[in-house]
This record gives structure tokens, sequence and C-alpha cells, in this order.
């Protein structure tokens, strides 16, 4: 896919759901041939993608933005140098957290492991023993995980996170309190309608809301800023209506 600087045709990702859009994009990569881009949009920062490439095909990434925020993010990838990227089918993805900005670190990791499905493993390397990492998810999340530490040698730390697969609703026992459709407003406003509703929210108590599309890149940033428990239920899931139950838990 040999295109001139600047005149790679964009592709928009945003027309599928969040997983198949990361399946799609890391085999592009894979596919890649050195000094040869693509363009894609997301509807929101796809950073931890990024440091997903590196994990796996090892420093030969440029990432490019093009256009930030709100809903259109653009980013230009590059393969910058021909690699051997790692191949693997015990687990899902393989965050090397060694390659990743401080600053970066509980957004990219927490942001991928929410994008898991059930029963699949993320794999994370580090140089020290992770144990932050653990304790919030022992926070957030706690039940829902295994932890196995499959290496733990001076420089280099490895753990599979697995997620488990839930044995019914976890948000069953929540009260509702509203339930409202945000399909009428714009972008900007939907936001915030999800968001000033979730703040209001009690422990144990629960909205519903309905949206056009997958609702995720909302999820992603309830679990970077939010200190607060909460479970993230799909009532329904497209085509044309998604339908999610959000909850805070009781501490």
């Amino acid at each position: 896919m040999a295109n001139a600087p600047g005149q790679a045709e964009a592709l928009d990702v945003r027309v599928f759901i969040p997983i198949e859009r990361h399946k799609m994009l890391l085999q592009m990569f894979k596919d890649l041939p050195v000094g040869d881009s693509f363009v894609f949009i997301n509807d929101h920062d796809p950073l931890p993608l990024y440091y997903e490439f590196r994990s796996i095909h090892g420093d030969v990434v440029g990432w490019e933005y093009l256009q930030r925020g709100g809903v259109d993010w653009k980013v230009k990838v590059t393969r910058t140098e021909a690699s051997r990227g790692r191949e693997f089918t015990d687990i899902s993805t393989l965050m090397d957290l060694r390659k990743i900005e401080d600053q970066d670190l509980n957004y990219v990791v927490f942001h991928r492991y929410g994008m898991m499905e059930e029963g699949h493993t993320m794999e994370i390397i580090a140089a020290q023993d992770p144990q932050a990492i653990r304790d919030k998810l022992d926070e957030k999340l706690a039940g829902q995980f295994d932890w196995v530490v499959k290496k733990s040698e001076p420089g280099e730390y490895v753990v599979h996170i697995t997620k488990k697969a839930k044995g019914g609703s976890l948000a069953a026992g929540a009260r509702v309190v509203k339930d409202f459709d945000i399909r009428p407003y714009p972008p900007a406003q939907r936001h915030d309608m999800v968001f000033q509703t979730f703040d209001a929210l009690q422990p144990g108590e629960a909205f519903i809301f309905t949206n056009d599309h997958d609702p995720k890149p909302l999820y992603y940033q309830i679990e970077a800023e939010s200190r607060q428990p909460f479970i993230w239920e799909y009532l329904e899931s497209g085509p044309e209506a998604w339908k999610v139950k959000v909850a805070k838990t009781r501490e």
C-alpha cells in the first residue's frame, strides 16, 4: 500500500465495533511494508494502540497525529524499519510497560484491558514488579480477573491478566434511577449527559442510556477518570441501538 507522504487515504474505523477495529489495525500494521503508511480515523485517542504496536513489533512505529480531539482523531502510522513481530496464541494482547511513558501507563493498560473479551489474557512485561497495576485492578475489579506471574527476574517481570467470564448480570442488584436516550443530541452533549448522570449516582444505583453506536469510548474515559468502582453492562448491542446499564458498586 505505497502512498506518497500526506496522500494516504484515511480509513474511518469508527463504523466498526471497538474489538473489530482493533484487530483490523493490528493486522494492517503487521502487513505494512517498510516505509509505507496508513491513516485512520478513530472516535477517541488511540494511543494504547501505538504502545501495543511497539510492544509487539519493536521500536519501528512512526505515529503522527493529523487531527486531535472530540470524536475525530486522525493518525498516520508508518513502519520505519523491518522487524519480526512477536507471534502468540496463548494471549490476546501484549503490553511492554518498559516502552510506555509513565504518564500514559494507567490509561493505556486499563483502556486495553477494558476492550478485552471475557476469557482473554493480556501479557504485561515490566522492569519492576507491577504491583501498582494489581492494586488498581483489585480496587475496581476485585474477583473479576486472574493474575498469574509467569516470570520474576531483575529487569523483567512477566504477568498474565485474564478477564474472567461473568456469571450473570453484575449490575442486576443496582437500582435504576434514570433511563434516557442520547441519540437525538450532538456528540459533545451526549458525553456531558452521561458524565453528569454518572457523577450524580450513589453506590448501588445505576442508569441506562441508549446510543446509535457502541459508546465504549465513554467507558474508557470513565475508567480513566473515576475513582469509584463501577460496572458497564450491555443490554443491547446494535446494529441500530446500543443500550448500556452503568452502575456504581458499593465499597
